[in-house]
């Protein structure tokens, strides 16, 4: 059985721009889309000098596996160094905040909306910072 067939739209298009390749990420990242994008961003990640952007934007769900898929790709990336970037974390999105919820929105450069290019480590900090962040029901979380 193949996975792919049940997230045939889990990759949007990936596009080279100037260099730096843009991923486009839709759906669940659960650990069965783990299993079917793992193979493509470990191609993407292991060549040197890598400049790619994950869009995350469409992203509806992710956990754990799917954090790890991520972590995986920004440490294969500076490990051939290269950069990685996240597009499309907003504060109240869920990659946001399972960012936010482990302790690690610092650890990944992500893209300003705003601006297209710039750092914004507070979309995924919150205008509080980690600690003092609440989602939208206002309940305090890590």
């Amino acid at each position: 059985m193949d996975e792919g067939q049940y997230y045939p739209r889990l990759v949007g298009p990936s596009r080279a721009t100037g260099g730096t390749t843009v991923l486009e990420l839709r759906g669940e990242l659960d650990i069965l889309a783990v299993s079917v994008l793992s193979d493509r961003l470990d191609e993407i990640t292991g060549t040197q000098g890598a400049d790619l952007v994950v869009d995350v934007r469409a992203v509806t769900f992710i956990d754990c596996a799917g954090l790890s898929l991520l972590s995986r790709a920004r440490f294969r990336t500076r490990q051939r160094g290269g950069r990685m970037r996240l597009a499309g974390v907003f504060g109240g999105g869920s990659v946001a905040r399972l960012l936010r919820m482990t302790g690690l929105a610092g650890s990944f450069e992500i893209m300003s909306d705003d601006t297209g290019g710039g750092d914004d480590t507070d979309a995924a900090a919150g205008p509080s910072g980690p600690a003092g962040a609440t989602d939208p029901a206002g309940t305090a979380v890590a």
